[in-house]
């Protein structure tokens, strides 16, 4: 469950989001990551939503800007490890490539692209600061595809040697510690400004609270599926009790309550 308006900081994709609306702090971060000169970013987007089809699941991005050089560039910060990293940012770069070109027009028009993905844990279990995926020759060592797609997952507790100082100290910030570096120094001045922007604040704290709601109403649906199926097998109130228990990890107490409130429940 998300953490309240004063606990949170850069690792947080809302006020990330926010941060980076700063076209300077934006052009700098990708600098940093990316260890070549920007000279601009044009139209940050916060929270861009592509949207191809009705049948189609979509994509809100936390961050997507192009540097007016034939270049986007999608970064997403992450907090949860979940199993399907890899294959979603597959998918943000597939509906990028949808996005990009109209209907009849040629592929050359596609733009070269990043998907960054700023994670705060390790997600390849390697020990790395950086994993940079590019489409490679398997037969020919050194031969690319040349499509210009770069998928970059960057790991706040990792522990390589060779990256840049200013990108070691952005990654340790990420991971709650702060430094000397200029460029986090910049970073944290423009977190410590966003958190005093009342109408964010309430923007935040109403989404923080419509996500509390999703969740207790998908509890609620499931103590009552799992109630449901109780007595259609034809169990006690005691056995299913236990059921909740061992289900959901619920103490006796909680475990009643729930029953009490939940037993003559008929939600379809």
């Amino acid at each position: 469950m998300g953490k309240e308006w004063n606990e949170i900081g850069i690792s947080n994709d809302f006020l990330f989001g926010k941060v980076m609306r700063d076209p300077e702090l934006c052009r700098e971060l990708l600098e940093v990551i990316l260890n070549v000169p920007i000279e601009r970013v044009e139209y940050p987007e916060e929270q861009k939503t592509i949207d191809i089809a009705q049948d189609a699941r979509s994509v809100r991005l936390d961050v997507y800007v192009a540097d007016g050089n034939n270049t986007v560039y999608d970064i997403e910060m992450q907090t949860v490890q979940e199993e399907g990293l890899p294959k979603r940012s597959r998918y943000y770069q597939g509906m990028i490539d949808l996005a990009l070109i109209e209907k009849g027009e040629p592929y050359t028009k596609l733009n070269k692209s990043y998907v960054i993905f700023i994670c705060t844990f390790d997600a390849f279990g390697k020990g790395e600061s950086v994993y940079t995926f590019e489409n490679m020759c398997k037969e020919e060592e050194g031969l690319s595809l040349g499509d210009e797609t770069h998928k970059i997952f960057l790991n706040a507790k990792g522990a390589s040697k060779n990256v840049s100082p200013s990108l070691r100290a952005f990654l340790e910030y990420v991971a709650g510690n702060k430094s000397e570096d200029p460029f986090v120094k910049k970073l944290d001045e423009a977190v410590v400004k966003a958190k005093k922007n009342e109408k964010w604040r309430r923007e935040y704290m109403t989404l923080l609270m419509r996500d509390r709601e999703n969740v207790e109403k998908g509890r609620a649906e499931g103590y009552v599926a799992s109630i449901r199926l109780c007595r259609k097998f034809h169990m006690t109130k005691e056995a299913t009790l236990e059921e909740l228990k061992h289900d959901f990890s619920l103490s006796d107490a909680e475990a009643r309550k729930v029953l009490e409130k939940y037993w003559n429940d008929e939600r379809k």
